[in-house]
């Protein structure tokens, strides 16, 4: 059995314990939590709940700790740390920041012989990977991405920072027609506001300005100003009614051209329909954690991403399982 500890219990966290429920070589042994443990209730009857400041207490105890935190502040932090004690799985989602996050991960796990794999999820994660084989196998054609229809958690975050919002939910919506020309093989060069729609539903605070608000949600820099986007407000009743789940997906595709004279056209496409997003990305994240215990026992060190492990590393199938079942 391999056992998993947890930091960060919020919805990743859950998602991951409810994950490792149905991967019968994997069982919870600890979470850690900056919470009180008397107040955090799992769902796992055998498992501790612990104060994170206990972690390093365990780092014999445990195969796998898997990082919950967040991406803006928690895990550039807390991966380097907990990279030197355990063998560690993050879904650090930042883009442009992978590239440091990964040295700054590196660093810290090759010297003390340790396996850290991050940015696993479903972007950056199985979209990355579907990006990466679509490009070996089409090297002259484009890449395209959307999200949506779907929740962005962090853009619904930004929304509720607002004075004046009690609650909020933003949806990501890709665009129909730009979707189908690329279907169409039309190869289009896409803006932001071309691609992408937003819209919010937003619970006000009493007395508060909706056309302040609405102002400056449609201006907001890096969220919204680049985006067509529409603003409803509703009331807190409504809001827990109709938008209270955390669905959410996309699709990735790659339109290339083959032949001597590049006669011959081609599309790949890859999608996800997500009911939730964290307990999918639960389920990647417990997928990789298992490769992370498999590449740490031959001797695997360093940080790792999705381009570096084996697909057969994910499965809980042997070798001979997977060839005579899947292949």
């Amino acid at each position: 059995m391999i056992k998993i500890g947890i930091l960060g219990y919020g919805n990743l966290g859950r998602g991951v314990e409810c994950a490792i429920r149905q991967n019968p070589d994997m069982e919870l042994a600890v979470v850690f939590t900056r919470r009180d443990p008397k107040n955090v209730k799992i769902l796992t009857g055998t498992a501790r709940v612990r104060p994170v400041s206990e972690a390093e207490q365990w780092k014999d105890r445990i195969d796998v700790l898997i990082l919950c935190g967040g991406s803006a502040t928690d895990l550039p932090e807390q991966t380097p740390k907990y990279a030197k004690l355990f063998h560690v799985v993050d879904s650090f989602d930042t883009h442009a920041r992978i590239p440091e996050h990964f040295a700054a991960v590196d660093a810290s796990a090759k010297g003390v012989e340790k396996t850290a794999v991050i940015s696993v999820g479903w972007d950056p994660g199985m979209f990355s990977l579907n990006r990466m084989y679509a490009n070996a196998i089409l090297p002259e054609g484009a890449d395209y991405t959307f999200w949506g229809k779907g929740v962005s958690q962090g853009h619904s975050d930004a929304i509720r920072r607002i004075a004046g919002v009690r609650d909020a939910k933003q949806y990501t919506i890709p665009v129909e027609a730009a979707l189908e020309s690329v279907r169409r093989g039309e190869n289009p060069s896409l803006t932001t506001r071309q691609k992408h729609t937003r819209e919010c539903f937003v619970v006000l605070e009493e007395g508060a300005d909706a056309a302040k608000v609405e102002q400056e949600i449609k201006t907001m820099p890096n969220y919204f100003a680049d985006y067509d986007t529409t603003v409803h407000f509703i009331s807190e009743e409504e809001l827990k009614r109709d938008h209270s789940g955390i669905p959410h997906g996309g699709f990735v595709l790659r339109s290339g051209v083959t032949g001597w004279e590049k006669e011959h056209r081609h599309l790949i496409e890859y999608r996800l329909q997500l009911d939730s997003n964290p307990e999918f990305t639960s389920s990647v994240i417990v997928a990789y954690a298992r490769a992370v215990y498999r590449m740490a026992s031959e001797g695997q060190y360093g940080c790792k991403t999705v381009f570096d492990i084996p697909p057969a590393y994910l499965s809980a199938k042997s070798g001979e399982e997977l060839r005579a079942s899947m292949l």
